[in-house]
C-alpha cells in the first residue's frame, strides 16, 4: 500500500514536531517518572492548543471529530517524541468510551486527562494516580474507576495500576474503543522506531572505530537499512488500519492486528539496532536513548502483545 498525506496533514505533523522539539521532552519524561508531572502537563497543554487532544472528540463537545488517519498522524509524532502520560488512553480510547458524556469536552480542551482499563487485554490503567478520569470496561459497559495498587512497569515513566470500578455501568462501544487503542499504540511504536533509527544514523556518522567512522562499515549500513525497511513496511499497515477503522461497518481486527504486529516488530528491531550501534552507553539512564528503548518495550505488550495479535490476525484470515 502507498499513502501520501495531504498538505494539511503534513503541516499538522510539522506543527507537532515544532512544539515538541522545543519542549525538552527527555527532561519532562524523567520528571514524570519521578512523580513530577508539571513539565509533562505543559507538553499536554501545548498538544491541546494544537488540537491533538480534541481529535477523536465529537464536534458537539468542541472536538474535531477527525478521521482516524489524522489521529494516526498525531500519535506517530507523539511516539516519535516519547510524550509521557496516557497518550493512547486519553486521546484515542476515552473519547470513544465517553461518547455522549459531557466530560468529553474536558478531553477536547486538554483540561481532563483520562486513562482506561479494558480487561482482559488491558488489565491495568496507565498513570491512574495522576489521571483526572479512570474508565473501566466490562461486558460492553464502562464505569468510572479508582486507582488501587501500583504494579511494576518496565518503563518508569509509564506507571501501571490495578483499578477498582464503581458506580453504574453505561453502555459503550468497547470493541471499537479497543481497536482505537491498538491503532494509536501501533502508530506510537512506528514513531518511536523512527527516532531510534534517526539517533543511530546520526551516531554512526560520528563514532569512529579502528580509525574509521562506523557508519562506513557494511554491517552497520545493512543493519540500519533493515530498520528503515521494517518501518517503511509497518507505516502503511498502520495507515491502512486507520482507513479500516473509519468504516464502522467492517470487522477491523485483521487490519488493526496486522498493524500492531508490524509496528511492534519494527520498533523492536530499531531498539536492538540502536543499542548495538551505540554500545552499552545507549542503555545507561544518563543517555536519552534509554527513554525510547524502555517505551518501545512497554508499548510492544500494551493493548495486546504481538503473540495475541498474531492469533487474532490468523483467526481473521
Amino acid at each position: 500500500m502507498y499513502f501520501e498525506l495531504d498538505e494539511q496533514q503534513r503541516d499538522f505533523a510539522a506543527s507537532i514536531d515544532a512544539a515538541l522539539g522545543a519542549a525538552d521532552l527527555p527532561a519532562a519524561i524523567r520528571a514524570w517518572a519521578a512523580g513530577d508531572t508539571a513539565p509533562g502537563r505543559k507538553v499536554w497543554a501545548q498538544l491541546a492548543d494544537l488540537g491533538v487532544t480534541a481529535l477523536a472528540v465529537p464536534e458537539k463537545y468542541d472536538g474535531i471529530e477527525a478521521h482516524p488517519v489524522d489521529l494516526v498522524v498525531a500519535a506517530e509524532r507523539l511516539g516519535r517524541w516519547c510524550v509521557p502520560g496516557p497518550v493512547t488512553e486519553s486521546i484515542a480510547v476515552a473519547p470513544v468510551l465517553l461518547a455522549d458524556d459531557e466530560r468529553s469536552a474536558g478531553l477536547a480542551s486538554g483540561e481532563l486527562i483520562a486513562t482506561a482499563s479494558m480487561p482482559p487485554q488491558v488489565p491495568r490503567a496507565v498513570d491512574a494516580d495522576t489521571a483526572g478520569l479512570i474508565l473501566v470496561t466490562d461486558n460492553g459497559e464502562v464505569r468510572d474507576g479508582a486507582a488501587a495498587a501500583p504494579v511494576e512497569s518496565v518503563d518508569p515513566s509509564r506507571k501501571l495500576f490495578d483499578v477498582n470500578a464503581s458506580g453504574a455501568g453505561r453502555a459503550a462501544d468497547v470493541a471499537r474503543a479497543y481497536e482505537f487503542g491498538v491503532l494509536a499504540t501501533s502508530a506510537q511504536l512506528v514513531g518511536l522506531g523512527q527516532t531510534l533509527l534517526d539517533m543511530s544514523v546520526e551516531y554512526a556518522k560520528q563514532r569512529s572505530q579502528f580509525g574509521k567512522v562506523i557508519g562506513t562499515y557494511q554491517a552497520i549500513k545493512h543493519k540500519l537499512a533493515d530498520v528503515h525497511i521494517a518501518l517503511e513496511l509497518a507505516r502503511p499497515l498502520v495507515y491502512g488500519a486507520a482507513l479500516a477503522v473509519a468504516d464502522e461497518s467492517t470487522d477491523t481486527a485483521r487490519d488493526v492486528s496486522a498493524a500492531k504486529v508490524a509496528a511492534s516488530d519494527a520498533a523492536l528491531l530499531a531498539a536492538r539496532s540502536a543499542l548495538q550501534t551505540h554500545g552499552a552507553i545507549g542503555f545507561t539512564q544518563e543517555h536519552d536513548m534509554s527513554l525510547w528503548l524502555l517505551r518501545v518495550q512497554a508499548l510492544r505488550s500494551a493493548w495486546g502483545d504481538p503473540a495475541l495479535h498474531r492469533r487474532r490476525l490468523l483467526e481473521a484470515l
